[in-house]
């Protein structure tokens, strides 16, 4: 007999509760950690596709997105968020065409956005951007706000747009801490941008208006290493002294296409590896310009009007590799025996381009390394004395008072009350002899806003330095206009002045071809402009006085009236006579519409080649259209007698056959009609 124990029930009962509450909780946890995983998981992969998804009008590439040349006007919304490149050139976005959420794209570094339609500064871009291309648009102004959304900017490429001196916003660049390259070349300004970050390395300004340089310019600017000002308008006036001397690391200058007689003076020489001065007018180089160069590789005076250098000038360049100086009238004379003898010595390590002699006339054509018993000649007399000793001397005092005062422009008020002024619409002949004047001037007023200037001068010139100034109760009042006229100018208008004012006008031969000039003091003229009397014109005072001008205005206002009413009765005249016509012709088409019958049987037998008449009483038929039928007939309504029939007409044609019409106008041959 089995007996069964409760109590082993109640104790096993517990124990399996706790081994389903168990395996129930582990697999409580066990889905938790697999819906976790999946949840990261599928984030993972939907931020895996949400970074690789391309734009449908772009190209992608390991972080390159290309999105150039697809004729776009705003640029896609999808950039993938790794993009670091985005080149979105040769598009026709605009500014409203930049998406806000470009700024999220974090990992963005450079965009290429020239040749666009941007007329502002884009200010929707990463504040991770480090290099950015807006060339040839159309953006005007620089503002503080727009560049500091992107303060880690190292290169701003800003060629080919209208940006201004005026546009550009005090302290724009205050918060480009980071800033290395500015490029602003092909825009409109007229002077160098203030608050330049001191951080700049390179600068770009070329093809702009620039003509003065202050002293300040270029202030705190201790890591430029390239300055590049090609193409402005720079002279030597209006550069003032010690405007390069405080770049001390600059390594690359480039002056190409200005207005200089001369290369500025106090260049940095510490660091300077290249320098570039061709394309200008410099006729002539102080000795010690180039002193201290020891770094200095590559210099370049081509195209230029140099004729002869200083002995010596080439001495401290002991790393100079290339000098070119192709393109001026050199001439080979014993001032120049040095720079022979320098080229021979120095042929293996600097390379030398252009240095071709255009005079005296035997060794025209020739390398200068090429001439050897030409310039022995000048040893005839001894090294120290004779031909090439004034020769030497004469160079030394030729480049003492041809040396272009630099700054001058800065310190022309100070010399102003000292001026002494001439008399108005007066010729000043040249002098001869010692000292003479090269240039003569003569002024003429114009109109109550222009005055002409014209000149002569005695040797011919590359350039003239025209100033005038406008006088008031004294003659410190007003301030000076200068500009720079070419050699080959006999005569220059100047307008927008003011009426009934005075003016004195000065010129100055700025350097000639043949010698240097000694005497550089201006030759001044005054003039006063007309009062004014009507309207701004630019006719002479010749075409002023002819006939017309002499007539009065009342004479002027009746010869009008009477003009007028000649024209009047000439039309009343015409519309008399077109009336009469009208009348005449229905008078005619009256008494021709009336006629008789008797009248009839007269004309009845002639051929009326535009009518087609049939008579009875009182009925006539003209036909709508005026044109000659092309085949001619005529038709007259008979009346037959009592008990006679009608007979069979034909219709006869000028041809001489028989034919029937159709109601239709066709001819047809089996065809007739009674």
């Amino acid at each position: 007999m089995v007996v069964a124990h409760p109590t082993a029930t109640a104790t096993t009962t517990p124990t399996a509760t706790v081994t389903a509450t168990v395996v129930m909780t582990t697999a409580t946890m066990d889905l938790r950690d697999w819906l976790f995983l999946c949840y990261g998981l599928i984030a993972f992969l939907t931020e895996v596709i949400d970074s690789t998804t391309c734009p449908s009008v772009c190209r992608c590439d390991n972080g390159f997105i290309y999105c150039n040349d697809r004729g776009l006007t705003s640029i896609p919304a999808d950039i993938p968020d790794d993009a670091t490149t985005l080149y979105l050139q040769n598009n026709q976005i605009n500014n409203a065409g930049i998406p806000q959420d470009l700024k999220t794209k974090v990992n963005v570094q450079v965009i290429y956005l020239y040749e666009n339609d941007l007329d502002e500064f884009p200010i929707n871009l990463p504040r991770s951007l480090r290099e950015l291309h807006l060339q040839d648009n159309n953006v005007r102004t620089i503002a503080r706000d727009s560049l500091a959304r992107i303060p880690l900017l190292e290169k701003l490429h800003l060629d080919d747009n209208s940006v201004s001196t005026v546009s550009i916003e005090e302290d724009a660049f205050a918060d480009s801490k980071q800033l290395k390259l500015l490029f602003l070349s092909r825009n409109h300004l007229s002077s160098i941008p203030s608050g330049l970050p001191h951080t700049l390395e390179e600068l770009r300004l070329d093809d702009n208006r620039i003509s003065t340089i202050p002293l300040h310019a270029f202030k705190g600017l201790n890591s430029l290493r390239r300055l590049v000002l090609d193409g402005n308008l720079l002279a030597n006036q209006r550069i003032a002294d010690d405007t390069f001397s405080r770049l001390q690391n600059l390594t690359e200058l480039s002056l190409v296409r200005n207005s200089l007689a001369a290369p500025p003076l106090n260049l940095p020489s510490a660091h300077l590896q290249k320098l570039y001065l061709q394309d200008n007018a410099i006729s002539h180089i102080p000795y010690n310009t180039l002193a201290k160069m020891r770094e200095l590789e590559r210099l370049d005076l081509s195209n230029n009007n140099l004729t002869t250098l200083p002995r010596g000038l080439f001495d401290d360049l002991g790393n100079l590799a290339q000098l070119l100086l192709r393109n001026n009238p050199w001439f080979c004379g014993c001032n120049l025996m040095w720079l022979r003898d320098w080229v021979k010595a120095r042929a293996a390590v600097v390379n030398v381009r252009g240095l071709m002699c255009q005079g005296p006339e035997k060794v025209r054509g020739m390398a200068i390394k090429d001439i050897t018993s030409e310039m022995d000649e000048c040893f005839e007399t001894g090294p120290q004395g004779g031909v090439a000793n004034a020769a030497a001397k004469t160079t030394a005092s030729n480049h003492a008072s041809a040396t272009t005062p630099q700054g001058s422009l800065f310190t022309l008020k100070a010399k102003r009350p000292g001026l002494r002024l001439p008399d108005s619409n007066i010729d000043y002949p040249m002098a001869t002899g010692d000292g003479a004047k090269t240039l003569a001037i003569h002024v003429k007023a114009l109109t109550a806003d222009s005055i002409r200037i014209t000149w002569k001068a005695t040797l011919p010139a590359s350039s003239f330095r025209l100033s005038w100034l406008r006088l008031g109760h004294s003659p410190a009042v007003g301030s000076i206009t200068e500009t720079l006229v070419q050699g080959d100018k006999t005569e220059y208008l100047l307008t927008a002045l003011e009426p009934k004012s005075t003016y004195i006008i000065c010129m100055v031969t700025m350097e000639t071809s043949n010698a240097y000039v000694a005497d550089e003091t201006p030759v001044c003229a005054k003039a006063e402009t007309a009062d004014s009397y009507g309207p701004t014109t630019t006719l002479n005072q010749e075409q002023n006085a002819g006939p017309m001008a002499s007539l009065p205005l009342a004479g002027i206002i009746g010869g009008a009236v009477a003009l007028v009413f000649l024209f009047l009765v000439l039309g009343a005249i015409c519309w008399y006579v077109h009336q009469a016509g009208e009348l005449l012709t229905r008078e005619r088409a009256y008494n021709r519409g009336s006629r008789k019958k008797d009248d009839y049987m007269e004309s009845g037998t002639k051929k009326d080649n535009s009518i087609l008449e049939i008579r009875g009483p009182g009925l006539q038929m003209l036909p709508i259209n005026p044109y000659r039928a092309k085949e001619e007939y005529v038709v007259h309504t008979i009346f037959p007698s009592n008990g006679s029939s009608l007979c069979k007409a034909t219709h006869t044609i000028g041809y001489g056959t028989t034919r029937g019409y159709r109601d239709g106008g066709i001819p047809d041959i089996d065809y007739s009609y009674t």
